[in-house]
């Protein structure tokens, strides 16, 4: 090299690849531990929102043991033949339906949904019990050993309607003439 010489640097263009491409890696490295980051908080609200309707429903749950217990007790005093009052019933139905708007509010998925669902249908099945029973405790006769038997005898009419025959002619008064000269046309 000489006084006042020139020195150019050229950069190598296989490492400016390089560098593009490790650039690009540490960017989809950083996307792949942003989405990690976005599905484990989205697992843990799923978690967080199933606990709560597990716990929705396991608070029903006790409420609707109680009023079963409350059913069944119900159904051995009618079944022993004593007479409950109509309030008792209407109580307990109003109870049920209580339960049954609060399993109505709550939002569940999977196991949670499952267990909501079950519980429905016990609370159903509760007031449903319910409904037979006040029936049978406001009929006087719902033991079948005095239960009045109730036959009725049916009396029929052959007007034929409704049936493939017609109805035997009835027979006719004196001014009608009955002829079978049918006209043809063409």
């Amino acid at each position: 090299m000489k006084d006042k010489s020139k020195i150019l640097v050229l950069e190598n263009p296989t490492g400016k690849v390089k560098k593009v491409e490790e650039m690009a890696n540490v960017e989809e490295k950083v996307e792949e531990l942003i989405a990690r980051k976005e599905s484990k908080v989205e697992e843990i609200k799923e978690t967080e929102e199933m606990s709560k309707a597990f716990a929705a429903v396991g608070r029903v749950r006790k409420e609707v043991d109680k009023l079963s217990e409350r059913v069944a007790a119900i159904e051995v005093a009618v079944n022993s033949g004593t007479k409950i009052a109509a309030e008792e019933f209407d109580v307990s139905a109003e109870l049920l339906m209580r339960e049954l708007l609060k399993l109505d509010g709550i939002e569940a998925e999977g196991e949670a949904k499952l267990q909501r669902k079950a519980e429905v249908r016990r609370v159903q099945g509760c007031h449903e019990t319910l409904d037979k029973l006040k029936t049978r405790n406001s009929n006087p006769f719902h033991d079948s050993n005095k239960a009045a038997s109730v036959t009725t005898k049916w009396e029929t009419f052959d007007s034929g309607m409704g049936s493939s025959t017609a109805p035997p002619p009835q027979p006719m008064s004196s001014s009608t003439k009955v002829t079978e000269e049918w006209e043809k046309f063409d």
